[in-house]
């Protein structure tokens, strides 16, 4: 049976960053896919590094190839790939352990042929978010272009790593690399890709690690005669394009902002990344944990995994919708506690300081997300700085919230998932009911009165 996806890594002289790069891949929580490790004729110990995990892993293929550049590399794996979906990965580089499960879900769900994704870009022990399309839902071919004029020179679009394809479309069609040009083929590819394709999206959260390392054009020992040739050849890829892509009339408004990836693309190297705000140190982005408490045995130790976990989760659809971890994590409590509510009780329920509650709810009504109601006829007297414990609010979700609370049901979905992953239907239903037991016994003594 054919895996779902094929990733594909191009290797060559790539024996510091290749098990990272690996390792990223085989801990994938999607599980359905093949690695296809096409190793370009490597000088270093990258050739013995691929056989090893094709040896250990059945998910692994290996193909040894004399060195053609990365082009011709790709190309074997796309002839030799059984996979519906691509997805390409830098030998240098490494993905979020989510990543290939939050790009099929996008492509599945809503029938793409493309998904887009934003990604993380490492300068050393720096790394800062790279993202470009802010819409969710579907967009058009016409749509996904008219983004990409407006930032004609950006990795975002250019590159083939942040993005999942449809092999049918790639193999119908007979894309592949140019492999006479080693300056953007990547982006011609995906011009020609974008030529076939309907039917686009983006994913709001970044999934790949790119380590930028390699050198200008020149210094790959390119002719400056030949590096303008090629640039020549891309912008007439790219021109052709939008001449094919829109009608006449509006080519002739936009011809200006198509010369631009011309004027933008001009200096030495490739479409680059421009200085991004928000830098991090590599290792702050996402969440950390603490393997010995991940690995430590005790209730303690239970209740810091599960916490650890619902928080992976929560920081894809935080991430996603430009919301902290905090806002994901309370809007995910107000799903489960009703309409009116005692902001007391709302605070104990979501593990939260009062003020820190009250600032969140603020910022969330001031997203549109939220709408909070004082239900008290007068305004009671707080004493000491607490409310009275009859004061209550209705706080009801805003059409604006809808995407969100559909991350949040993916959230607990993902949740349950990695909890009950490889259960059987018995086992899951010894489970349900040992846990309604517990339960009960919890609920008599944390609330006697209550009917159990």
């Amino acid at each position: 049976m054919n895996p779902t996806v094929s990733i594909i890594i191009p290797v060559y002289n790539a024996q510091q960053y290749l098990r990272r790069c690996v390792e990223s891949i085989l801990g994938q929580e999607y599980t359905d896919f093949e690695l296809l490790l096409i190793d370009d004729g490597s000088r270093d110990g990258s050739a013995a590094i691929c056989d090893e995990y094709g040896a250990k892993d059945a998910r692994v293929r290996v193909i040894h190839k004399e060195n053609e550049g990365v082009s011709a590399a790709r190309n074997m794996a796309i002839d030799n790939a059984r996979g519906t979906w691509l997805q390409f990965v830098d030998s240098d580089d490494w993905i979020t352990p989510d990543a290939t499960k939050l790009l099929v879900r996008i492509a599945e769900e809503e029938e793409c042929d493309l998904v887009i994704s934003d990604f993380y870009r490492v300068a050393g022990e720096r790394v800062s978010q790279k993202g470009d399309i802010e819409e969710d839902g579907v967009l058009t071919r016409e749509q996904f272009a008219a983004h990409m004029m407006e930032n004609p020179a950006d990795f975002y679009y250019g590159v083939l790593w942040n993005k999942l394809y449809r092999r049918e479309l790639v193999q119908a069609h007979r894309l592949r690399m140019n492999t006479a040009i080693s300056w953007c083929e990547d982006f011609m590819f995906n011009l020609e890709y974008i030529r076939y394709a309907e039917r686009f999206c983006s994913l709001r959260a970044p999934v790949y690690y790119y380590v930028k390392r390699k050198g200008s054009l020149v210094s790959q020992g390119n002719s400056i005669a030949k590096t303008i040739q090629m640039k020549l050849t891309v912008f007439e890829y790219y021109h052709s394009f939008y001449k094919e892509v829109l009608d006449e009339e509006e080519y002739e408004k936009k011809r200006l902002q198509v010369y631009r990836f011309l004027v933008d693309a001009a200096g030495d190297g490739t479409v680059g990344i421009p200085f991004l705000p928000g830098t991090k140190r590599l290792g702050d982005e996402r969440s950390g944990v603490s393997a010995e408490a991940i690995a430590g045995e005790g209730l303690l130790s239970e209740i810091y995994r599960e916490r650890k976990l619902l928080e992976r989760y929560l920081e894809v659809a935080a991430l996603k919708n430009d919301l902290t971890v905090q806002e994901a994590a309370l809007l995910l409590c107000l799903s489960h506690s009703g309409e009116i509510v005692n902001r007391r009780e709302l605070a104990d329920f979501a593990g939260l300081p009062r003020r820190t509650l009250t600032m969140l709810l603020q910022r969330l009504a001031m997203r549109g997300l939220i709408k909070q109601e004082d239900l008290t006829a007068q305004k009671q007297e707080e004493k000491n700085g607490k409310e009275e414990k009859g004061k209550k609010y209705r706080i009801t979700f805003l059409p604006a919230a809808d995407p969100v609370l559909e991350e949040l049901s993916l959230v607990e979905r993902d949740f349950d998932d990695a909890r009950f992953g490889g259960f059987d239907e018995e086992e899951l239903i010894q489970y349900t009911r040992l846990s309604e037991k517990m339960k009960r016994n919890m609920q008599r003594i944390l609330y006697p009165g209550r009917n159990a």
